[in-house]
């Protein structure tokens, strides 16, 4: 079982890859891990890689594919994967159908007006703790630890309306794309379980 989960940032692809991973135990495979593990081990690829992280730069289709075809080798992989946060473009979904048969691409599908107020909302603690403003009635402290919470860089309004504008232009495109070859099974982001068992439907006709 080979899929591909897309979605714009805040749909909640991380959570439900997680899930899917567990249940039916396959790898999720994310391309942040793939660059850290790959520059941990200071594999070539990731010495690469870290050239353009380092300068600030992108790093380049070739080499991401590259580290995606190496993790896609490995053992675990065997039995199939979940790949989260990759492809990103339309160049680099071609290049993985020459090097593996995608199996399904679900597309979690969450109105934009629905993630501006997912991930504004959201307040975070040094401890690791993540909330959202409705779980806390006007407080601004971790339930866990008592240190007061923040709201990240990443979480602020106008960042959020800039990822979903990159999204917008770079990443939803991949939708249409995969819908040519049939493909695409859209899931509606609701709450999280709502959203797996709609997601477990789906996998279990494969």
């Amino acid at each position: 079982m080979k899929l591909i989960l897309l979605g714009a940032p805040g749909a909640g692809k991380g959570t439900q890859a997680a899930k899917i991973s567990e249940y039916y135990k396959i790898p999720q495979i994310s391309t942040g891990d793939i660059f850290r593990k790959n520059i941990k081990e200071q594999t070539a690829l990731g010495k690469l890689a870290k050239t353009f992280i380092d300068a600030g730069n992108l790093v380049p289709d070739e080499v991401v594919i590259d580290l995606v075809k190496d993790r896609l080798t490995a053992d675990d992989c065997k039995n199939g994967y979940i790949l989260d946060g990759f492809p990103r473009t339309i160049p680099q979904a071609i290049a993985l159908d020459k090097v593996a048969k995608t199996d399904v691409v679900l597309n979690i599908d969450v109105p934009f007006e629905i993630i501006e107020e997912r991930l504004t909302g959201r307040r975070v603690c040094i401890c690791g703790a993540t909330y959202h403003v409705s779980q806390l009635d006007g407080s601004d402290v971790c339930k866990k630890c008592g240190q007061k919470l923040f709201i990240r860089d990443d979480d602020k309004i106008d960042t959020v309306k800039a990822r979903l504008k990159v999204y917008s232009e770079q990443t939803a495109p991949l939708v249409e794309y995969y819908q040519g070859l049939g493909l695409v099974r859209n899931i509606k982001g609701n709450s999280v379980e709502e959203t797996f068992d709609e997601i477990k439907k789906v996998l279990d006709t494969l």
